[in-house]
């Protein structure tokens, strides 16, 4: 039997659900001070209440161990010989060596030096809020004396305030600072992970003006493809969804683990950030922010998928069977020291091959589009609205609804948004490839489901339109984006992507001279028995590859690199039948009757065969 389509249609206009959030306490943070909910119009606002004897001035410069730490609660020792002056007058990549190494950790005063360096070398916005602007605000806001009560801002979505080090003195500086910038950043709609990059960079500055400028310059940077601090709802969630897609690629077994146990799979990544800003110990959390802010966003994926990694590395299935998922990573996290070291973990996470800055940034991109198109913007109540597979409706003659949630979990995060919509079945549609590409048309992407009479399941992720094939005229060629990728669901569950997700070595740059030639393309052919290899006039020609495929907006530069043509033979639609990835073979091919079937191992997917190699589908059902 055959199921196509499942595609993920583009939800109507104005469709979205939008709760306002409710802000809890700020937590108690032993400065002192006591908060308080009061309600305005239905919405609670958290106030922070300051004694009388709270001043609120401005802190003056005091680098003597650091005025806003408590040095009872971190074992960092104050190293007091100076640094080489050369340190920070090193080029880029030899700061990046250092900050990765551990060298800020060496000394305070040159962390300090270094953030302070780092943080005036961001490019940012022409008019951007400086010291003076912070001591002019300060003095509006809170006066040079008495006591003061202000609402912490709204962009911190209820979240309490991570203070780790800081000392009375130092929590009250962070709560001053957050709210200056509320002031002079209205922009800023909802940041969570703000307050605590705040209170890392307080902990190394002489004074709070110093935080502010250098906080500001990180919040109005504006170099091209390189984010530091999300900014609003939206632009949270999308670098959530991103974080998805780098764990479905780069953590597979940790993905496929969470996937396969948890409710709500997007609510699990959506704590990415707070694994490294809110969970992990200071001595580590210090550490990710050394070479945070030499390398932007970038370096908070690498750091978050290598724990990711790990935890998979410390639980079993078993122990991960009815529970919860969300609680039992942050305590991995908080508890982090147990399993790895500092070091080791950040030499880990620089293993990983991740995407380039440019390749991340329009990943992001997509899922913004694909979270306006859903009409989500605002701060949700409820994050409901990954995995749209509902386990209680979902019925399909092909897989459980536990296996389509798996498979729906592979897909690229800003489809999964959308439930799946059935385009085609061989038992209602019946067995014609013409009626499968008049179905098919107009839906991207698709999947492709098959049964064979045996029992096998397996299938393909086909990242494009069917009716792209006809942009050929009549000469059949390979279309799609390297997102494609080909599955098993039975006996084993198994997926195989292209083959420079899991081998970007192979695309190293190389002379185009000294690029191999495409490997011979096999016909296959398709007769009416899988044992019969003879000839046949009714032949299944495998199409030439493309010279101008459109891949994903992600992976387009590697495009450029690839050693073999018949790397990027993604998918292909003639009336003779479908083919699915090619060079050397074929990963799925079916004829014009949708019967019968060959799969193969191929270069595009570096795949085994998916079930046996000459198989038929199940015959349709009256």
């Amino acid at each position: 039997m055959l199921q196509v389509g499942l595609s993920l249609p583009r939800a109507p206009e104005g469709e979205a659900r939008a709760f306002p959030a409710e802000l809890d306490g700020d937590g108690g943070d032993g400065d002192g001070a006591s908060s308080a909910q009061v309600v305005l119009s239905s919405s609670p606002i958290t106030v922070v209440v300051t004694p009388e004897d709270d001043t609120w001035h401005i802190s003056g410069s005091c680098t003597a161990g650091g005025p806003f730490m408590d040095w009872d609660q971190t074992a960092e020792v104050e190293q007091q010989a100076d640094p080489p002056e050369d340190t920070l007058s090193r080029p880029p990549k030899e700061l990046k060596k250092l900050a990765r190494e551990g060298c800020w950790a060496a000394s305070r005063t040159l962390r300090a030096a270094a953030y302070q360096r780092l943080c005036q070398r961001v490019a940012c916005r022409l008019v951007t809020p400086d010291a003076l602007v912070y001591g002019d605000v300060a003095t509006r806001l809170f006066g040079k004396h008495g006591a003061s009560s202000h609402p912490l801002p709204d962009f911190l979505g209820g979240c309490s305030l991570p203070t780790y080090c800081l000392n009375p003195h130092g929590v009250a500086a962070l709560k001053k600072i957050l709210i200056c910038i509320g002031n002079l950043f209205p922009d800023i709609t909802y940041s969570p992970a703000l307050p605590s990059l705040v209170a890392l960079l307080l902990h190394y500055s002489e004074d709070e003006a110093q935080c502010f400028e250098n906080i500001s310059r990180l919040i109005a940077s504006n170099a091209p493809h390189t984010s530091y601090i999300d900014q609003s709802f939206l632009a949270h969630q999308a670098s959530c969804m991103t974080f998805g897609d780098l764990a479905n690629k780069h953590c597979p077994a940790a993905h496929k683990l969470i996937a396969s146990t948890s409710e709500n799979v997007f609510e699990v990544y959506s704590e990415w950030l707070s694994w490294l800003f809110r969970d992990l110990p200071f001595s580590y959390a210090i550490r990710v922010f050394d070479v945070f802010l030499l390398e932007g966003q970038k370096v908070l994926y690498r750091i978050a998928l290598a724990l990711l990694k790990q935890y998979r590395l410390s639980v079993s299935s078993a122990q991960q069977e009815g529970s919860d998922t969300k609680a039992e990573l942050q305590a991995f996290v908080q508890n982090i020291a147990q399993h790895v070291t500092v070091d080791k973990l950040l030499e880990r996470a620089f293993g990983i091959r991740l995407f380039s800055r440019k390749e991340i940034w329009l990943l992001q991109m997509a899922n913004r589009k694909a979270l306006m198109e859903r009409g989500i913007t605002m701060v949700q109540g409820r994050q409901s609205f990954h995995l749209a597979v509902d386990m209680q409706s979902f019925s399909s003659s092909i897989v459980s609804a536990q296996e389509m949630r798996i498979i729906w979990s592979w897909i690229p995060e800003r489809f999964s948004l959308f439930p799946p919509l059935l385009l085609f079945s061989t038992s209602e549609d019946g067995c014609s490839l013409q009626r499968f590409y008049s179905c098919c048309e107009g839906y991207e992407p698709t999947v492709l489901l098959l049964k064979t009479t045996e029992g096998e399941v397996c299938g393909a992720f086909l990242s494009s339109d069917w009716s792209e094939r006809k942009k050929n005229g009549l000469t059949s060629g390979f279309f799609g984006t390297g997102e494609c990728f080909v599955f098993t669901v039975r006996p084993e569950m198994e997926r195989y992507e292209w083959v420079f997700i899991k081998k970007p070595e192979l695309a190293k740059a190389m002379p185009r001279s000294r690029q191999r030639s495409p490997s011979p393309i096999p016909t296959a052919p398709l007769s009416s028995s899988p044992h019969s290899r003879s000839a046949s006039p009714n032949l299944l020609t495998v199409p030439a590859p493309q010279r101008k495929g459109r891949l994903s907006p992600f992976l387009a530069i590697r495009h450029f690199l690839l050693p073999s043509k018949t790397a990027s033979m993604f998918m292909s639609g003639s009336r003779e039948g479908i083919v699915i990835g090619g060079g050397g073979g074929q990963a799925l091919s079916l004829d014009a009757n949708l019967l019968w079937g060959r799969t193969e191992p191929c270069e595009t997917f570096d795949n085994p065969p998916l079930c046996q190699e000459n198989f038929k589908d199940t015959l349709p059902r009256a």
